[in-house]
């Protein structure tokens, strides 16, 4: 009977854990079909993410920093300012292989096969692959939203659980990214700069939109933006989305057995974001393991991430369907940006991820005095600016 742990996936999440119980001594085997690959997606790490994580700061891989962000709202208003801390926007192939690298660096063995059946229970898995028979004590499941297990272990996500995404790899270089909402998009389109190239997507809920109509969405912002795609790559990928219930009931781990990042459905379903998520479970059944109290996994998942996640789900479809004071809900996000200082910094910690949802209510009722104060001045000196050009002027020009 083997002791080894099987990771059947070499994402994020996957690599993580990896490493960290291969450098505790434990006999590990990853198995993924593709290792380091790239997947459609932004790549961006937050500040939260950096600070907690500093080797993906610190080590000397290929990145791009970006620290202004661009909003475009429904409309076409638009504002953009600046990020108050950094994000690091990664290839997910070189992000993939360094942390692949660094699991194996560890000590972990890295299998490029396929597995294709797992049989067993707790201390007794047998996973059959492309490469052959292997024995397990315990199995990760780490291979994402369309995890062909899943199903042996717990429910499958349903469609309106998923977000669909499409997009391309543009040429090109930039310090600024954009998001960009649409009338009855029930997600948003993305250019995010990487090193070398962007990163141009569209994410939407699945069965509001088809992936041929989320592409011709895309197709039509980037040739707007002047952006050339003709010639550029195209992608699509499945991102889990999941409604609170679905994050409340849904099983992550039993005997013998544990999902982490998007296996087990943990991303953000307003903005997308999994890489943060994904470390963090990792790190979480990383440390139950380690105590040899496997079953703390989910009291500790609960404690520190699905709590967060579950608010977002609960407003995510106000966010994107629903009204604030008369507009659509991103319509006024844009022009609050715009006007006011308290807004933006509000912004700024969103995206660095200081700014958590279970607090942001509070948040907002407290500064929204000085919200409407700001926007209040902002549009007399708008106004100001819009009165007739004196005559002298005129004739000067």
């Amino acid at each position: 009977m083997s002791d080894a742990v099987a990771i059947v996936g070499g994402g994020p999440a996957g690599s993580y854990v990896a490493t960290e119980l291969a450098r505790a001594g434990r006999h590990v085997v990853l198995m993924d079909e593709k290792l380091a690959w790239e997947k459609p997606c932004g790549g961006g790490i937050t500040h939260k993410a950096l600070a907690q994580y500093p080797f993906l700061r610190d080590e000397r891989v290929e990145r791009n920093w970006v620290d202004r962000c661009e909003l475009t709202s429904p409309s076409g208003q638009r504002v953009c300012f600046p990020l108050g801390q950094p994000i690091a926007i990664f290839s997910r192939r070189v992000l993939n292989g360094f942390l692949l690298e660094r699991a194996k660096t560890a000590g972990a063995k890295l299998v490029q096969s396929r597995v294709t059946s797992i049989q067993g229970s707790a201390g007794a898995w047998q996973l059959q692959s492309t490469s052959g028979l292997m024995g397990a004590a315990y199995l990760v499941l780490a291979a994402g939203a369309r995890n062909p297990f899943r199903s042996q272990f717990s429910l499958q996500f349903s469609p309106s659980d998923l977000m669909a995404t499409a997009g391309y790899y543009v040429p090109g270089n930039s310090s600024c990214m954009q998001l960009q909402f649409l009338q009855g998009l029930h997600g948003y389109i993305w250019i995010f700069p990487r090193s070398d190239h962007f990163s141009a997507g569209i994410c939407g809920r699945m069965g509001r939109m088809s992936t041929a109509e989320l592409r011709r969405l895309l197709e039509k912002t980037l040739s707007a933006a002047g952006l050339h795609f003709s010639r550029a790559k195209f992608y699509s990928h499945v991102l889990p989305a999941l409604s609170s219930s679905a994050l409340r009931h849904s099983r992550v781990s039993g005997p013998g057995w544990a999902m982490v990042g998007d296996a087990a459905g943990l991303v953000d379903p307003i903005t997308g974001e999994g890489l943060y998520y994904a470390l963090r479970s990792a790190e979480l059944l990383t440390s139950a393991l380690l105590e040899d109290a496997p079953e703390a996994y989910s009291y500790l998942l609960e404690q520190h991430v699905l709590a967060e996640l579950e608010m977002a789900a609960r407003v995510a479809n106000r966010f994107f369907t629903g009204e604030w004071m008369g507009e659509a809900v991103p319509e006024m996000m844009v022009h609050y940006t715009q006007t006011s200082e308290h807004f933006r910094q509000l912004m700024c910690d969103l995206f660095a991820g200081s700014q958590g949802y279970r607090d942001l209510r509070q948040r907002l009722y407290r500064t929204l005095p000085s919200i409407a104060a700001e926007s209040a001045v902002r549009a007399l000196g708008l106004r100001r600016d819009r009165s007739p050009m004196p005559s002298e002027l005129r004739s000067a020009s």
